[in-house]
């Protein structure tokens, strides 16, 4: 097998077979290659920011609704239960009824 030094080496066009630096760093020094990194780079900050800002309003959020929120609810919660809870009573006692006792006895 005889040496393969008579081999024609690639290059672009217009390189004139003088290619010192390969395709791939001519590629990433262009324009448009570092506009787009700049972008990106930008979309990934704000994006960044928007979340942090995003989980801030949410931990505020959410800390006010427990704060405020939740004793209440607790609060209307056994007022309900407490009046069940006389309903209840009643319907087993046989108490009259708020609207017939508020009515005046009938005299004949």
């Amino acid at each position: 097998m005889a040496a393969s030094s008579n081999r024609p080496s690639l290059s672009l066009p217009g390189s004139g077979g003088r290619s010192k630096e390969g395709i791939l760093a001519r590629v990433s020094n262009s324009a448009i290659v570092q506009s787009g990194t700049r972008a990106a780079s930008s979309a990934a900050f704000v994006a960044k920011k928007l979340a942090r800002s995003t989980g801030n309003a949410a931990w505020i959020a959410g800390t006010a609704f427990l704060v405020l929120c939740v004793p209440l609810i607790i609060v209307m919660d056994r007022e309900q239960q407490l009046n069940e809870l006389e309903m209840q009573q009643a319907s087993l006692l046989g108490t009259p009824s708020f609207a017939s006792s508020s009515a005046p006895p009938a005299t004949k």
